[in-house]
């Protein structure tokens, strides 16, 4: 795999505060990243590097094979970038900001691109007559999720993507990432707390914690590393606890029911279930919130 955004050992300090210390980290062609952390984790500080609109006490990234310091406007060029607190031209219209930054482009709007997601993102032409001004925090971050995406970049960096946004345009997000994975041509770094959205978007999350990375894993190795909660309902009563089997705890037993948590695969116990008059059986599926609160709690 070809990997477009580099990051070898990146430290930044402000005086004696270090926001970043020793970032490395790979981001490969067509995947989408999310990049996670409490706040002052050092995710902003991160992608304010990785733009250059920061330099780096030590370490370097590349973007694209450009540096990011020294080529800081050739890897700038292969970006599409959503700003967490995006800029507002409060005299634009929603038309006049987006032809404006794509006159900044080194590329023009891929054709289509731009008209297909301000139908996918509900922007109608009455939105896009109005000043930036006078829109809603929602319809500013839609617009600036079009002018993220729509020259088809290389690399797009994107900062709590669906902040404002309602369940809709959530969704419309989602797809809109379903679609990019497809094409395989962007690569997404995605900077988010909503960790729902992460887990169904995202293949890999990295996770920062006081400025140093504590963990990059892809979300299947992460489901299948975390138990799963068995609830196993009975027929009539059964006076024996749950069976002593690898990978099995039990966290609860009664004559109607069992509770136990199960790493690694089902099999042994739903065997061993199949002479018990099982009346239901209910499988909790462990979630990217369970180990990114056990990264968080690390000490």
């Amino acid at each position: 795999m070809t990997a477009v955004i580099e990051i070898d050992g990146l430290t930044k300090d402000y005086g004696r505060l270090r926001a970043l210390d020793g970032l490395t980290l790979d981001v490969y062609e067509g995947e989408v990243v999310g990049f996670l952390g409490p706040n002052g984790s050092g995710k902003t500080t991160t992608i304010r590097l990785l733009l250059d609109l920061i330099r780096p006490t030590r370490g370097s990234a590349r973007i694209g094979g450009f540096d990011c310091r020294r080529q800081g406007l050739e890897a700038r060029r292969l970006v599409g970038y959503l700003p967490g607190d995006m800029p507002i031209y409060p005299e634009l219209t929603g038309y006049g900001y987006l032809a404006y930054l794509a006159s900044l482009g080194a590329e023009p709007p891929a054709p289509g691109a731009a008209d297909r997601l301000l139908v996918r993102f509900d922007l109608s032409p009455a939105d896009l007559r109005r000043r930036m001004r006078d829109l809603s925090h929602g319809t500013r971050r839609k617009l600036g999720l079009v002018q993220a995406l729509m020259a088809r970049p290389k690399v797009a960096i994107l900062d709590e993507p669906t902040s404002g946004l309602d369940p809709l345009m959530i969704e419309a997000f989602a797809e809109t990432m379903a679609d990019l994975k497809r094409e395989g041509r962007t690569t997404v770094f995605l900077s988010s707390h909503v960790l729902s959205e992460v887990e169904r978007t995202c293949d890999r999350v990295a996770i920062v914690r006081e400025g140093r990375l504590a963990a990059v894993e892809s979300i299947p190795r992460i489901h299948a590393s975390l138990p799963r909660r068995v609830t196993v309902r009975f027929a009539s009563a059964q006076l024996l606890p749950p069976p002593d089997l690898p990978g099995v705890r039990t966290v609860s037993y009664s004559a109607a029911a069992w509770t136990v948590e199960v790493t690694g695969p089902l099999g042994p116990l739903l065997g061993m279930l199949r002479s018990l008059p099982v009346a239901d059986l209910d499988v909790e599926r462990p979630s990217l919130e369970d180990y990114v609160l056990g990264i968080y709690a690390r000490r």
